[in-house]
């Protein structure tokens, strides 16, 4: 392999991800000295994080995407030579020949070409205007041409990982983005039907137009010669001034073709467990254009222990082999949480799926079991991911699944959730398969000084590829810091070094209105999912304003967007507010007439009110018009918020109830209705002890008594249910009322981010006497701060459909399709079942035969 005397010459012939990697991995070695080292690069700029490639139209520049590290090259002594492709090799003379004509000798040659977009042959697909996307080059040119004045539609093809992508892409463009899949569903690969259908609803709420079972036949030109429509087999063509490709992908092997080096027969540099080419000692090839027992990988982490073998290998080891990779994915496409691991889809045998799909609020978990034993093999997660990490350990087998593996599938905001924690992982446990980190490797790096997640990326890497092990690397952080006795930090997210609860109050205090304010104020960057809802929350808690005016519109989670819960078939749910369950005849008629005018599936509700489904996204105005003029108003089921109050009918009625609990449910529920809080809330009155009302499962419970009401808290129903704890007894209207503003105004000021009133409480203690000294005995001294921000919720307080209608600009933004108003969703079919519409199921597509 070397020269005698003199040092190896190694060639790399790509700078992308997993080519970088391998000069970092030899610089770690501490062995690139005994190397001279030149890198080809075909792009302009040196290696950049192509999986964060979408960041760039949110205002990542190629400077923020770069994974070269300043002065890396110079200070390794390694040659770069960027924006000159490599264009032939010469195995003989072990010679390589760049497009500039320079040639460059080699002991030993990696090939680390990747891969290229793959563009179907289809008629048009060489037109001005259709553009694939793959490189900062490629955003580049998708941005210039989206801002002609004649483009206003893009269609992409391809409905995978990277074909999301580029639809959000041409979202943030300010076009009409529209996704063309040939297979039944997105993301074929990676989910089954029920999570493709979640994925679905929350994109297409977003204005993204999905067409799935459909084939492009030809991509027609208009009269300047650039593209201007998508011509589909059986289907109306789709109007479109710029086509993006994401149909796949092929490994760039030309160059090993050319060189007589054999390739798989789906392409790819064969090569053996070394990633050694079976023909030639002399190179390798690693990352996407490596063939390894026939199969080329298409994710970064399995192209980083690659790079790792081969430089194993050229430092001297012998030992180091690929042994195959872990093909867990978690992203977040368009602001959706999707994971995948395992074996999704239980295809080893004796497997069985549990599934929690909760269409309300847009989230599908699925978990694969052993059928004997229980233990976790595989799963997908779409719209809530909580408890990825731990999930995929325990699919491969390095932490052990709990007996309770129901409870594990159900979200942590609905009483689910991973139980284990990191204390709990072995050291060879894998956190972060991008860079290979293992809890231990994390534990050892805390004990050596790292105490903050920006240095534990630095001295591990982990959290520095997808960034999806993050959740898990903090909470390891700080588990190994408090047994350190090490304060631990709160930090909502990296844009924001305090907490919720010191954003709360800095946000209080400075009475911040909008979104750039907060972030200009006290944050860095331009935010993330974390964040972004947070600081929603909090505005909304502290001014009731309407929450989609101005810059607070782009934080809203899909449902607050449409001011209605999305259902799984894309239609939305109008659900008004039924204030402690009271309903007059002349309401319950016009709600049956309304549900009768718009063919709405009507059902009564566990919270004593009435859903009427199906409602397509441009009916809500005129639905809401009408529930409006009807007397009623929002039920907020949308929100963050309160839900319901709950009740009985009480002494009025009932020959057993003591005190008036339909009354007092009615004001409990005008005076909290619309309380952004940090999750859901509920509320219960029983008028007597036999508790008809399930007051003891809500957040806020009251049941009364003779001598007035007892006041319970923090309860929850869901899969892991708590029973409310007793507060406070025999309170009289006033006590009771005060004792309840100020429970809520404490839980919405000290709460973490989306936790229940149930996990707030076990956090502070369960500590009745603290509870209690803060709401009745002012122990903090902040009672009249709670008083204040009751009062300022109920001055400030406003339908949010009321509002709506009052302005024709609001009402505009509630249409399915941006260019035809008044256009119905095609993709929405609906069946006759009991005398109603439901969804068609998609074993019945094709069968029945279409009623709307």
């Amino acid at each position: 392999m070397q020269t005698p005397g003199l040092r190896t010459r190694l060639v790399v012939v790509g700078h992308g991800m997993v080519g970088h990697r391998l000069l970092t991995e030899l610089a770690e070695r501490e062995v690139l000295d005994r190397f001279d080292v030149t890198v080809f690069g075909e792009e302009p700029r040196q290696a950049y994080d192509r999986v964060a490639l979408s960041s760039f139209f949110d205002g990542a520049t190629a400077d923020d995407l770069s994974v070269v590290v300043p002065g890396f090259a110079e200070t390794h002594g390694v040659r770069v030579v960027s924006g000159d492709a490599v264009v032939a090799i010469d195995r003989s003379a072990k010679t390589v020949t760049a497009a500039s004509g320079e040639v460059a000798l080699y002991d030993h040659l990696v090939l680390a070409t990747g891969s290229s977009p793959f563009v179907p042959p289809m008629p048009g697909h060489g037109l001005p205007g259709c553009f694939v996307y793959r490189t900062i080059d490629d955003l580049e040119a998708i941005r210039d041409w989206s801002a002609r004045d004649d483009v206003r539609t893009g269609v992409v093809i391809g409905g995978g990982l990277l074909g999301l992508e580029a639809a959000n892409a041409l979202r943030l463009l300010g076009l009409e983005p529209h996704v063309v899949e040939m297979a039944p569903r997105l993301m074929p690969v990676q989910l089954d039907d029920g999570a493709s259908t979640a994925l679905r609803n929350h994109i297409e709420s977003l204005g993204v137009i999905v067409h799935t079972d459909a084939r492009t036949s030809e991509i027609a030109a208009g009269p300047t010669g650039s593209v201007q429509r998508l011509v589909l087999d059986g289907a109306d063509p789709i109007d479109a001034g710029i086509v993006v490709f994401s149909a796949g992908i092929r490994p760039r092997d030309e160059l090993a073709r050319g060189c007589g080096l054999a390739v798989g027969e789906r392409g790819g540099v064969v090569v053996d467990d070394t990633m050694t080419a079976l023909d030639d000692p002399n190179v390798s090839a690693i990352g996407e254009v490596a063939a390894i027992e026939g199969r080329c990988y298409g994710l970064v982490a399995p192209g980083y222990d690659m790079a790792a073998v081969v430089a194993a290998r050229l430092a001297g080891a012998t030992g180091e082999r690929f042994v195959g990779a872990d093909l867990s994915t978690k992203l977040k496409l368009l602001g959706v949480d999707v994971a995948s691991f395992g074996d999704a889809f239980g295809e080893t045998p004796r497997s069985q799926s549990i599934v929690w799909s909760d269409a309300r609020e847009g989230v599908h978990r699925k978990l694969v079991v052993d059928v004997e034993t229980g233990a976790v093999r595989g799963g997908m997660l779409v719209g809530d991911a909580d408890g990825y990490q731990t999930l995929r350990l325990m699919a491969s087998g390095d932490v052990p699944t709990p007996e309770d593996v129901r409870g594990l599938v159900a979200p942590a905001s609905d009483g689910g959730g991973v139980a284990i924690g990191p204390d709990s992982l072995p050291d060879v446990a894998p956190v972060c398969s991008c860079e290979n980190v293992t809890a231990g490797s994390l534990r050892e790096a805390v004990s050596e000084g790292s105490h903050s997640i920006g240095e534990l990326k630095s001295c591990t890497a982990a959290g520095t590829g997808c960034g999806g092990c993050l959740p898990l690397v903090t909470s390891l952080l700080n588990c190994e810091l408090e047994k350190a006795g090490v304060e631990v930090s709160t930090a909502l997210c990296e844009h924001f070094e305090h907490s919720r609860v010191e954003l709360f109050g800095l946000i209080r205090f400075h009475r911040h209105g909008s979104w750039a304010e907060v972030l200009a104020a006290h944050g860095t960057g331009r935010g993330c999912e974390i964040c972004k809802p947070v600081v929603a929350s909090i505005l909304a808690s502290l001014g009731n304003g309407y929450v989609l005016e101005g810059d607070r519109a782009a934080l809203q989670d899909t449902n607050d967007h449409a001011l209605a819960n999305m259902q799984r078939d894309g239609t939305y749910s109008v659900v008004p507010r039924v204030p402690g369950g009271e309903i007059t005849p002349a309401q319950l008629i016009a709600l049956g007439q309304i549900a009768t005018d718009f063919e709405l599936y009507t059902k009564i509700t566990g919270g004593q009110r009435i859903d009427l489904f199906g409602a397509r996204l441009e009916q809500l105005p005129a639905i809401w018009e009408r529930v409006v003029d009807a007397g009623m108003e929002s039920g907020h089921a949308y929100g963050k918020s309160l839900r319901t109050v709950k009740s009985c009918v009480g002494e009025t009625w009932c020959r057993y109830g003591v005190q008036d609990s339909t009354s007092m449910a009615i004001a409990l529920e005008l005076r909290y209705r619309g309380l952004r809080s940090p999750h859901k809330i509920k509320m219960a009155v029983s008028g007597c002890a036999r508790e008809c009302a399930e007051a003891q499962s809500k957040d806020v419970g009251v049941i009364a008594t003779e001598k007035g009401w007892n006041l319970y808290v923090a309860g929850n129903g869901g899969a892991r249910p708590r029973h409310a704890t007793l507060l406070a007894t025999d309170l009289d209207d006033d006590e009771l009322i005060r004792a309840i503003d100020r429970f809520l105004a404490y839980y919405i000021r000290t709460a973490d981010r989306l936790q229940r009133t149930a996990g707030w409480f076990e956090e502070l203690g369960a500590d009745v006497p603290h509870l209690r000294g803060v709401i009745f005995d002012d122990s903090l001294g902040i009672a009249d701060e709670l008083d204040a921000d009751i009062a300022t919720h109920l001055d400030t307080y406003q339908c949010e459909w009321t509002a709506t209608l009052e302005d024709p600009d609001r009402v505009a933004r509630f249409v399915s399709f941006v260019n035809a108003p008044d256009a119905a969703d095609p993709e929405i079919v609906m069946v006759s079942e009991r005398g109603q519409l439901r969804p068609i199921r998609d074993e019945e597509r094709g069968t029945l035969v279409s009623i709307r």
